[in-house]
């Protein structure tokens, strides 16, 4: 069978010459008018998921991301010391640096144009190609700015040169203006770039989140610590939350500090941290990083190019995972620990350690647009001769340190290997017996995929819970009133709380860094409590303990709350349920219309509720209502330090937050999880 031009067969019937199939264009009526040719920017409009990788959320702060890297480059290559990032009320957001300004002169190929309107109207037009003009980079003028311009409702850019100003606008894309030329100044240098996001593109109401904006501006000030951010933004904007109007980045300890400040209240192995920075000579690039390995939660590695994030690793994580296990196998075997270590893999070395990676290479190569992973090999054994040689010589120096990595990571190799045997041993016997807290009811269903596990408060609701569940595949496990709150409690009061160990046991999947997917008994966590503020208040001391013990659980997406009523209104021979007050009234206003008078009764709690009745609001998953515990991740760093803020050890804080809200908190109605 014969192939066309994509390599695929043909297919039958063949297309006629007047017509094709399903109301296609034929072979005559595909000619060179069919061809369509999109000139400027009008691709990036066409298709933005090309270039920005969407138009979601994410997406809609990549342009942010375009106009900052372009500044940093200017502060990394030494012409500019530093940054402001100003969010106006109206929607607008203003990236302005004290560099050289962009070209304003006639361009050679486009003598008719500003360097500034070429760069800014035409993709793949930079200063960036060609290594004379910055050494290394990580966004390239005319690919990021120009999408960022194409993608915008309106665009200013205003540039001081030569103790002048100049200043043009764009629309869409388009130039609105042409370059003007406002003056002499002579206290104004760099480019400033304002825009604001088009509507058309992103959707009606799309505008910047304040609180994204301020973590992007603070990380990359770790990225460079010869550059200072100024932070700015109305103060409308931010009115209630966490996040200043006004705020200063300079972190001369660069990624040291990024890491103090990431890992902030967590148990560490070692004391020291293991940071360093060493630049190439002749412009062969540089390698900084900051290690730490968690002594009891997950590790993570957070990767950068050229001050580019890498969410999604690269060449360079490469280097650093070859670098961290070769070094320590090899320190191992100097003190005579071989054959002790021989079964470390990168795994368990890295699967507690806290690690930041920032490379700068001249012609650093990406995957895709958005640059979310590095592919230029050369950062691979950039990183691996320069990390290894730092290592050793960290591990010499600290003989005492390095011992106590070495048995923690083996340690972990052990516990893998000792898992995979488990494994091996319930397989063989499919049929073993396990060992499950006495208060828990468990569904007959071996399997946790359907299967479903309720925590509920107290004996009595416990009770009703078990005689109103399906046996088949819902468990049931009574907590007894208010868990402990594992934000503010020590290591040694979590390991002895019986109420912790019963959950931990009834899942099975383990905790932290030593948390098991696989191992997972149920694929629902159900946290069911009373829909009041005490239920409430059980309801966030479990979530606490789920995003710091199993932040996992909540990421594959396995708890959830139950949606109890409050209330039972009955009109005649019509009855509805209730969530809370607000829910109440809208019922009888919408439903109960009747004349009878509404008869209403309020539930004190699940352990007063009829069986039937908990059966039919709360546990038929055929009526029920479920609500998903998510942590998204743009929002992680923010939601952990909520959780901080409000479950922690510092009361301070939390009459902060009360004195912050306690307006909102006077005339607000009752509400419940």
């Amino acid at each position: 069978m014969a192939n066309d031009l994509f390599g695929n067969a043909a297919r039958k019937p063949a297309l006629r010459a007047n017509g094709g199939r399903n109301g296609t264009p034929g072979e005559a009526g595909y000619t060179a008018a069919s061809i369509e040719v999109l000139e400027g920017l009008e691709p990036v409009r066409r298709r933005p998921g090309m270039y920005i990788g969407g138009t979601d959320e994410a997406a809609l702060h990549h342009l942010f991301a375009e106009a900052l890297d372009n500044a940093m480059d200017e502060a990394v290559a030494g012409h500019a010391t530093f940054i402001d990032v100003t969010l106006e009320a109206s929607g607008f957001l203003s990236v302005t640096d004290n560099g050289r300004g962009i070209p304003i002169d006639p361009h050679p190929k486009f003598p008719k144009k500003s360097a500034l309107e070429v760069i800014m109207t035409t993709l793949h037009a930079g200063g960036k190609f060609d290594s004379g003009a910055y050494q290394t980079s990580g966004g390239l003028h005319g690919v990021g700015i120009s999408v960022a311009n194409a993608l915008s409702e309106r665009l200013e850019v205003e540039v001081g040169r030569g103790q002048r100003l100049y200043r043009q606008a764009f629309e869409r894309g388009l130039p609105k203006t042409k370059l003007e030329d406002l003056g002499r100044v002579t206290n104004r240098r760099g480019t400033k770039v304002r825009f604001k996001p088009d509507e058309q593109i992103f959707g009606k109401g799309a505008k910047f989140k304040p609180s994204r904006i301020f973590r992007m501006s603070r990380s990359k000030a770790y990225l460079f610590g010869g550059v200072e951010i100024r932070w700015h933004c109305a103060p409308q904007l931010v009115e209630g939350t966490e996040i200043p109007a006004e705020a200063v980045f300079h972190f001369p300890g660069g990624l040291k500090d990024y890491l103090a400040q990431d890992i902030d209240g967590k148990e560490q192995v070692l004391e020291q941290a293991f940071t360093g920075k060493i630049e190439k000579p002749e412009g062969h690039g540089s390698v900084e990083w900051a290690l730490a390995w968690l002594a009891e939660d997950e590790g993570f590695v957070h990767s950068y190019c050229n001050t580019i994030p890498t969410p999604d690793g690269g060449t360079h994580e490469a280097g650093l995972r070859t670098a961290l296990l070769r070094g320590l196998k090899d320190h191992a075997e100097r003190i005579g620990q071989a054959k002790r270590a021989a079964a470390l893999t990168s795994e368990d070395v890295m699967g507690s350690c806290a690690a930041l990676i920032s490379v700068f290479l001249r012609d650093p190569e990406f995957q895709g647009q958005n640059k979310s992973r590095l592919m230029s090999q050369e950062a691979t054994r950039l990183v691996e001769t320069t990390l290894r040689d730092g290592f050793d010589h960290w591990l010499a120096a600290s003989p005492s340190a390095a011992l106590k990595l070495l048995d923690f990571t083996i340690e972990r190799a052990e516990e893998r290997l000792r898992r995979r045997a488990e494994k091996d041993v319930a397989r063989k016997n499919a049929g073993r017996k396990l060992r499950l807290p006495g208060k828990l009811a468990d569904c007959s269903n071996n399997n946790a995929k359907g299967s479903e596990l309720f925590i509920v408060e107290g004996d009595s609701a416990g009770g009703s819970a078990k005689q109103a569940r399906d046996r088949e595949f819902q468990a049931v496990l009574p907590l007894r009133g208010k868990i402990l709150n594992v934000a503010s409690a020590t290591r040694d009061k979590l390991a002895g709380n019986q109420q912790l160990g019963d959950l931990i046991q009834a899942l099975g999947c383990g905790t932290g860094a030593h948390y098991r997917e696989e191992d997972l008994r149920y694929e629902k966590v159900i946290i069911m409590t009373d829909a009041d503020v005490d239920g409430a208040h059980i309801a966030s001391l479990l979530i606490t303990f789920f995003f710091r013990q199993m932040p996992k659980l909540i990421e594959h997406g396995h708890l959830y709350l139950a949606v109890p009523p409050l209330y039972r209104l009955t009109q005649g021979a019509t009855h509805v349920y209730a969530r809370d007050d607000a829910h109440r009234e809208e019922l009888i206003r919408t439903v109960l219309t009747g004349k009878s008078k509404v008869e209403v009764s309020r539930f004190k709690g699940l352990g007063e509720m009829q069986v039937a009745q908990l059966k039919e609001t709360t546990m038929d998953p055929r009526k029920r209502a479920l609500l998903r515990v998510v942590v998204l991740p743009d929002d992680a760093e923010e939601t952990s330090d909520s959780v901080e803020r409000l479950m922690g050890n510092k009361p301070e804080a939390r009459f902060a937050f009360i004195q912050e809200r306690a307006t909102f908190a006077a005339e607000a109605e009752l509400v419940v999880v």
